[in-house]
């Protein structure tokens, strides 16, 4: 029996934190809830029910609405404030660090906590200035509600002075690095942790099977809307097939951009195909834009947009992220391509995706922008012999000695000097080296495998 499919947790904690307006809403209803509960108290000390103690304002009905009138129109003064130093950082980091930081910028809690206390505050001061007036024993003045907007607007300064300086902090580059690369390690973690396949039985035809016959008899699926893949939800996929008996191969991994109108997967047998094509609308979900979630090689493209902008040695951090990040992947590599049901039929096929392919997307751009700078092409190889350490296999050897191969020829093809020239084939034979080493347990290079009598450390 088929369940409805709700959206992953993975898919709606990213989507509900990128945004700007989730923190301010729930501060806003705190801030009503507060007013609700001051405002019952102001109301009972009104009626003579209970004292509130010396400190409480105990002013007049017009000095309140002074008071109250001043918070107000101060705190959404500094609302606007507040907007536009983000936004004077939002475009900073688009121009020095590329358009793929924005995101980053606003997912970023510190700048949507302070947004929403500000608004907040505003809110609560507006309610209490509302709540003034005349009743059977004279005006009403909410006293204990306005010593809280007070309260509020000192929370406020602290806000205030924290956001500035979260913001001076945030948009520097190695704070921003920093954050990409823990973002990066996080994604690695919840991929690993997803793609481990449980132990169990294997029936029915293989993988290669089942493209073959995907192949001769299988049935397209469109892609219901144009956009990037955001997130696909392999278990709910397995569901559906289980259901159809059948078998879905997907040509898309999250990253890819899909085209409305074009095939986005291949179901066997075909007759399933309609069926199981309405259901996977529920499975997969596209938007404009790239995240995070399940897309490890976002993470990558980011750090290497940064390396290109600076493209310097002297920024260590972007080498340094992108080293430990790809070092994290090497080590931890086992992508799960089919997904069984629980009978051990394979029910979902994921589009193919090679170790390769991250290696290229973290070395091609820059090494191709780096020609003739011998610099950066010896922390490229700098950081292939530190990845190299994490190898397991001839596949991610063979890539990482690939890269190192053509990181070779460009120094050759693009420095004129010599010495620049040994300086690069000499990091290049420390990376044979360590390909030609039987696997070992990561440890900490000497100074002389580093090259440390090298005029580039």
């Amino acid at each position: 029996m088929r369940r409805l499919f709700p959206r992953p947790s993975e898919w709606r904690r990213e989507t509900l934190r990128t945004n700007l307006w989730l923190v301010p809403t729930i501060e806003v209803l705190i801030a009503v809830g507060l007013f609700a509960v001051t405002y019952t108290l102001d109301q009972a000390a009104y009626r003579g029910d209970l004292s509130v103690p010396s400190w409480v304002n105990s002013g007049s009905a017009d000095a309140a609405r002074q008071i109250l009138t001043a918070i107000a129109a101060a705190v959404i003064t500094v609302v606007g404030l507040v907007f536009s130093i983000t936004i004077v950082a939002l475009t900073l980091t688009s121009q020095q660090f590329g358009p793929r930081m924005l995101r980053n910028f606003i997912r970023d809690r510190g700048t949507q906590v302070t947004l929403g206390t500000f608004v907040a505050t505003f809110v609560y001061a507006v309610l209490a200035l509302g709540s003034i007036g005349h009743g059977a024993r004279g005006d009403f003045v909410p006293h204990l509600s306005i010593t809280v907007a007070l309260a509020l607007v000192l929370a406020s300064l602290g806000v205030l002075i924290f956001f500035i300086h979260h913001i001076a902090k945030t948009i520097q580059l190695p704070e921003v690095i920093a954050g990409i690369a823990g973002d990066l390690s996080a994604a690695i973690n919840v991929e690993v942790a997803s793609g481990a396949a449980e132990a169990g039985p294997e029936v029915g035809p293989s993988v290669t099977d089942l493209l073959f016959r995907m192949e001769e008899s299988g049935a397209p699926v469109a892609a219901e809307r144009s956009g990037y893949l955001q997130f696909v939800a392999y278990d709910d996929l397995v569901d559906i097939a289980t259901e159809a008996d059948a078998t879905i191969h997907l040509l898309y991994r999250p990253g890819h951009f899909v085209v409305e109108g074009f095939t986005l997967a291949t179901v066997w047998p075909a007759a399933a195909a309609e069926h199981v094509g309405l259901a996977m609308r529920q499975a997969h979900f596209t938007g404009p834009n790239r995240t995070l979630t399940q897309d490890l090689a976002f993470a990558i493209d980011q750090i290497v947009e940064i390396a290109i902008r600076a493209l310097s040695p002297a920024v260590n951090d972007t080498f340094s992220a992108l080293t430990d990040g790809l070092c994290k992947l090497t080590a931890r590599w086992n992508p799960r391509r089919a997904h069984r049901d629980q009978k051990g039929h394979v029910r979902v096929i994921a589009a193919d995706v090679q170790y390769g392919r991250f290696v290229d997307r973290g070395f091609d751009k820059i090494r191709q922008a780096g020609r003739g700078m011998p610099a950066v092409l010896i922390r490229q190889l700098d950081a292939l012999t530190k990845i190299m350490a994490y190898a397991t296999g001839d596949e991610q050897r063979a890539a990482l000695l690939e890269q190192a191969e053509m990181i070779l020829r460009s120094s050759e093809e693009s420095v004129p000097e010599p010495s620049d020239q040994r300086d690069v084939r000499f990091r290049y034979d420390i990376v044979r080296s360590a390909a030609a080493e039987p696997i070992r347990p990561p440890r900490v290079a000497t100074p002389t495998e580093l090259g440390t009598g090298s005029r580039r450390d």
